[in-house]
């Protein structure tokens, strides 16, 4: 079993990308990724084609549906102040989540990839200081860290996010080995499925959550 959570920690190279003397390799987690965004892209084409302000068809109002409670539910949480990046929180729960559950189609989720959550993680304590510029000025920003308690929280934050989701991922995988390896029989594609579908999207909303409670505390 060691054996497979090693295995499933490594990241493999696809192949490289060759631009003069630079090399660019390109990992599975990259190619992964890659495709997320497509089918993030082609399926936000498929959905919102067609609309209509009269007499929608079901799927729209399923979709308007869907992206109504999470726009409510990140405002409500970033304020007005926060507002301008309530889309960046819709579409980074929704990256998450489908980079947890592509497992269920054979690949591997890049979430298990320590170095895509860093790359999450230190994007969002971006946006973060982004929204206290915003709100209060590059002085006020700045005086903000005459408490070092703040300056930590530059550190302290994103290490918690990367390593919250890059853990609790990697940590429902182990169990899920242990389960697999203890009762090989019916259980472990049901337990698989749970964490796939439940525990995904739960760590992606765990992660947007957070970013959004760092953003409010910035700008108020």
């Amino acid at each position: 079993m060691g054996e497979k959570i090693q295995e499933e920690l490594n990241v493999a190279n696809m192949f490289d990308i060759k631009l003069g003397g630079l090399v660019i390799h390109v990992s599975e987690t990259i190619v992964v990724m890659w495709i997320v965004m497509a089918v993030m892209i082609i399926g936000g084409f498929l959905v919102t084609r067609r609309l209509r302000v009269k007499n929608p068809s079901k799927r729209q109002v399923a979709v308007e549906g869907i992206y109504s409670w999470l726009d409510t539910l990140f405002r409500n949480t970033v304020g007005e102040k926060g507002a301008w990046i309530v889309t960046y929180l819709v579409v980074m729960i929704i990256f998450i989540v489908l980079s947890n559950m592509i497992g269920i189609f054979g690949f591997k989720a890049p979430t298990k990839d320590i170095q895509l959550t860093a790359v999450l993680a230190l994007f969002s304590i971006v946006i973060v200081q982004a929204a206290g510029i915003k709100a209060h000025g590059v002085l006020g920003w700045l005086k903000s860290f005459a408490n070092p308690i703040n300056v930590l929280e530059l550190f302290i934050k994103p290490l918690s996010l990367c390593m919250r989701l890059f853990g609790n991922i990697l940590g429902a995988f182990v169990i899920m080995k242990c389960i697999e390896y203890a009762v090989p029989a019916v259980i472990p594609p049901v337990v698989s499925l749970y964490f796939d579908l439940f525990d995904g999207a739960l760590q992606a909303y765990v992660f947007t959550f957070l970013t959004a409670l760092y953003i409010q505390e910035a700008v108020e």
